[in-house]
């Protein structure tokens, strides 16, 4: 429980040990669930809730906080970790009223078997009075949902941004420091990186406001908003790098030799590798390495008729995530006939890049095979020189 300016309090919870979220996504530096109070002089909100594991931190805090009332209950995204806690809100402050917009009413009566009686529905630019204190919503959807919303305090300047501008990171800070750079891309990467176009949009969206603070549901609060809103501007950008990322799997060595060679073949030729060995590698660290990079080379070793089961994931994370990569390749060692390449290449439709022709070598890379990659890497470099970036 800390105050960020007189009468708005951080009332939410610290997950220091979780290490997965969504049972999907890494969180090498835990996270946090943020919630905040606003008392004004007539009425009291609650802007969002936290996860439902801790529902009990929220409650103790607001007990601390001395909070006996409360108003309204806003609701700025469906997901549980924002809305879980709801439920046991309502059972603590009957009287309040979960407002959100009509999308999102529908979700939390599917996901939290909430009562329409609950709700009160604001359009976008909508408002409600606290009394000194005004909240003013902009819908932002797609940002991750198509349903969330900001909430944003006149008086005081501050955009309570949901997963906008957000980052898993725990700690004890409450204000954001250049350390946050790093979770917050990775939290760009692996969330809001397939939705860019949406994404552009909503920062023009939010540029009307007089921002002096931005207060997200996860990880520190941003006294500098220009910092991260910069960030997004780059990272949403259609601007790429003069980078390659190569992630592979290797089961007998033979792929590994031709990714050695190819690795040192690109950076012989200027150009910056980002190489991940995908056994067992943090696959948020490739997801940062797609939000800049022009290219992208998947390596695989042949698996029966098709690529390695690991490859194949990583061509289908690639593919979600939908990055502005230029270009694509494939690299690789088959043992006899299949389909590795086409369904590897099937794996990245999403992706608006054009693929360069693949490089598998038959069993142990030959000299004919470097001189394969060393074509590649010609092929890569010219190309990046074509769009200006190397």
């Amino acid at each position: 429980m800390r105050q960020l300016k007189p009468g708005i309090l951080s009332v939410g919870a610290i997950n220091w040990d979780s290490r997965l979220f969504d049972e999907l996504i890494p969180l090498p530096e835990g996270t946090s669930y943020n919630s905040y109070v606003i008392k004004g002089s007539e009425k009291t909100a609650l802007i969002d809730t936290v996860d439902p594991s801790k529902t009990a931190d929220l409650l103790h805090n607001l007990i601390e906080a001395g909070i006996d009332k409360i108003d309204y209950i806003i609701a700025n995204h469906g997901e549980q970790d924002h809305s879980g806690s709801i439920p046991d809100m309502l059972s603590m402050y009957p009287e309040a009223k979960v407002v959100t917009n009509e999308k999102c009413k529908g979700m939390l009566i599917d996901l939290l078997c909430l009562d329409d009686s609950n709700f009160e529905i604001v359009a976008d630019r909508g408002q409600i009075s606290l009394g000194n204190k005004t909240l003013e919503f902009h819908f932002t959807p797609w940002v991750h949902w198509p349903e969330t919303m900001c909430s944003y305090l006149k008086e005081d300047k501050i955009l309570f941004s949901c997963d906008f501008f957000g980052s898993h990171l725990a700690t004890s800070d409450l204000y954001a420091t250049e350390n946050v750079y790093e979770p917050a891309k990775r939290y760009f990467a692996e969330i809001m990186m397939p939705f860019r176009p949406a994404i552009r949009k909503n920062l023009e969206r939010i540029a009307e406001l007089d921002i002096e603070i931005i207060a997200p549901s996860h990880g520190p609060i941003h006294k500098n908003p220009a910092f991260i809103i910069n960030a997004y501007k780059q990272w949403v950008s259609d601007e790429v790098k003069n980078e390659v990322v190569v992630a592979f799997v290797s089961m007998h060595g033979s792929t590994s030799k031709m990714v050695d060679y190819f690795c040192n073949a690109l950076m012989e030729r200027g150009i910056t590798v980002k190489r991940f060995n995908l056994t067992g590698i943090d696959i948020g660290k490739v997801a940062i390495s797609l939000v800049d990079a022009a290219t992208v080379i998947i390596g695989s070793s042949q698996v029966l008729a098709g690529p390695h089961p690991t490859a194949a994931h990583a061509a289908f994370l690639v593919n979600a995530l939908r990055p502005k990569t230029k270009f694509a390749s494939i690299i690789g060692s088959m043992g006899w006939g299949g389909k590795m390449v086409e369904t590897l290449a099937g794996l990245l439709g999403n992706l608006k890049a054009e693929i360069i022709e693949p490089v598998i070598s038959k069993g142990y890379p030959k000299e004919d095979t470097f001189e394969k990659l060393d074509e590649l890497a010609d092929k890569i470099l010219a190309k990046h020189k074509e769009i200006g970036i190397a």
